[in-house]
C-alpha cells in the first residue's frame, strides 16, 4: 500500500478510536443507558424461565415487551451473558453495523469507497441523532435496517431474495412494507419469500411460546400505547407532529387521514422510481413511508438517514453538493427536538415557532416526497427498471450525468 494511502488509514482508525471513546464516555453519563438492552435480556429471561413475556417491566421508565415472540427468541442469548459483556458486545456490534450500513449505502448510492473512508465515515455516523440514540438505548435499529438493505440490494432473481426482509419484519413488524413494495413493483417471487419468511418466524415463535404468540397477534400488537406515548417529541412519526401541532394526545381521523396520504403517496412514489430505474430513491421512498406512517417513530429508529446522506452524495450536482449534504447531516446530528421545551406535557403546548424543531424528521421526509412527486410528475420514461446501481458503473466526472439509480 502507498505511504499516503496508509496514514490515510491510520488517521481514519485514530479518528473511529476518538470518536468511540468519546462515545462511550456520553453514554455512560446518560441516566438511560442501554434501557432497551435491558428489556431484551428480560426478554429472553421471560423465555428461558417460561413466565409472561408481555406482563413484565423494567427499569424505573417501567418498560414492557412490545416486539413478537421470535424477537424473544433471539434475546435469550443476551440473557444468558452477564450485564457488563452483554453492554459491550452490542456496542461492538453496533459499531460494526455501522460501518456495514455505510458499505451497503455506498453500494445503494453506486458508489466505491477506500478503506480510509469508510472508517472517515463511520467515525462521523456515530453522532447522527438516532444512531446516536441507538448506542445509548442498545437498540437493534443499525441490525434491522442492514438486513433489509443488504437484501434490496442483492439483484432481483438472486437466490433466497426477500427472505431477510420476512425475517426483519418477524422480529419488528415496521419492515413487512418492504415485502408489500415488492409485490406492488410486480418482484412477486421476493415479495412472497419475504412474506414467506415473515410467516415462518411467526411459525418459529408459536411453536416455541404459543401462549406468548396468541397474546401478541391478537392483542398487544394492538396496544400502540403499550409502546410509548405518541405525542411526545421522541416520537417522529407523522402522528407524533400532528398530535403536538394539535396539542392532542388522541389525535385520531386527524393523523389517520394525512397518514393514508402519505402512506398512499410514499408507496406511488417508489413505484414510479422503480420504473424509472432510480432504485436508491425507490427504497429511500418505502423506508421514508414507514416512517411516517408508523404510530411511532422513535428518533433512533430514523438511522435511514445513512443511507439518504449516501444517496444524496451521489446524487446532488457537485456545486451543491456541500451545502445540501450539510444542511441533511445538520438536521439529523442537531437534536433539536431534545432542545425544546419537552419535560411532562410540555410537547403538547409547544408554540408554532418550536413545532418544526420538534418534529424535524418527518418534515424532511415530507419535504423530500414533495420535491420527489415534482421531479417524477410527467410521462415515465422509457428505463429499464435496477435493483441496484452497481458500483462499478460510476460515470465518467466529464459526462455530467448522475449515476443510474439514484
Amino acid at each position: 500500500m502507498p505511504a499516503d494511502p496508509r496514514r490515510r488509514v491510520y488517521a481514519a482508525v485514530a479518528l473511529l478510536a476518538v470518536s468511540l471513546a468519546a462515545l462511550a464516555a456520553v453514554t455512560l453519563a446518560q441516566p438511560n443507558v442501554l434501557v432497551d438492552l435491558l428489556v431484551y435480556r428480560a426478554e429472553g429471561r421471560a423465555v428461558l424461565d417460561g413466565t409472561d413475556l408481555y406482563g413484565f417491566t423494567v427499569t424505573e421508565w417501567d418498560l414492557p415487551a412490545t416486539y413478537p415472540p421470535f424477537a424473544a427468541l433471539l434475546f435469550v442469548p443476551v440473557a444468558w451473558l452477564p450485564l457488563p459483556l452483554a453492554q459491550t458486545l452490542v456496542a461492538v456490534g453496533n459499531a460494526a453495523l455501522l460501518a456495514w450500513l455505510v458499505h451497503l449505502s455506498l453500494r445503494l448510492a453506486g458508489r466505491r469507497t477506500t478503506p480510509a473512508a469508510l472508517i472517515a465515515a463511520t467515525a462521523l455516523g456515530l453522532w447522527l441523532e438516532p444512531v446516536f440514540q441507538t448506542f445509548v438505548f442498545g437498540q437493534i435499529n443499525l441490525a434491522l435496517t442492514c438486513l433489509v438493505l443488504w437484501d434490496l440490494t442483492r439483484p432481483d432473481g438472486a437466490r433466497g431474495k426477500g427472505l431477510a426482509i420476512g425475517v426483519a419484519a418477524g422480529i419488528k413488524l415496521t419492515p413487512a412494507i418492504f415485502a408489500v413494495h415488492l409485490l406492488l413493483t410486480g418482484r412477486v417471487r421476493a415479495g412472497l419469500t419475504a412474506l414467506a419468511g415473515f410467516a415462518g418466524t411467526a411459525a418459529v415463535g408459536a411453536a416455541a411460546l404459543p401462549g406468548a404468540s396468541a397474546d401478541f397477534w391478537t392483542r398487544r400488537m394492538f396496544e400502540t400505547g403499550r409502546v410509548g406515548k405518541a405525542w411526545i417529541v421522541d416520537n417522529q412519526s407523522l402522528q407524533g407532529l400532528v398530535a403536538r401541532l394539535l396539542h392532542t394526545p388522541e389525535p385520531g381521523p386527524l393523523w389517520l387521514a394525512p397518514a393514508a396520504a402519505a402512506g398512499l403517496l410514499g408507496l406511488w412514489l417508489a413505484r414510479r422510481a422503480h420504473l424509472r430505474g432510480r432504485a436508491a430513491w425507490e427504497v429511500l421512498a418505502v423506508a421514508g413511508t414507514a416512517l411516517l406512517v408508523s404510530p411511532i417513530s422513535w428518533s433512533h429508529h430514523w438511522v435511514w438517514c445513512v443511507p439518504l446522506l449516501a444517496v444524496l452524495a451521489a446524487a446532488v450536482p457537485p456545486g451543491r453538493r456541500r451545502w445540501v449534504l450539510g444542511a441533511v447531516a445538520a438536521l439529523f446530528a442537531a437534536r433539536t427536538h431534545w432542545l425544546v421545551p419537552h419535560s411532562g406535557d410540555l410537547d403538547l403546548r409547544l408554540p408554532w415557532w418550536q413545532q418544526p424543531l420538534a418534529s424535524p424528521y418527518p418534515l424532511l421526509a415530507l419535504g423530500l416526497a414533495a420535491y420527489a412527486a415534482w421531479r417524477l410528475r410527467g410521462p415515465r420514461h422509457r428505463t429499464t427498471p435496477r435493483p441496484f446501481p452497481a458500483p462499478r458503473a460510476r460515470r465518467a466526472a466529464s459526462s455530467g450525468e448522475r449515476p443510474v439509480g439514484n
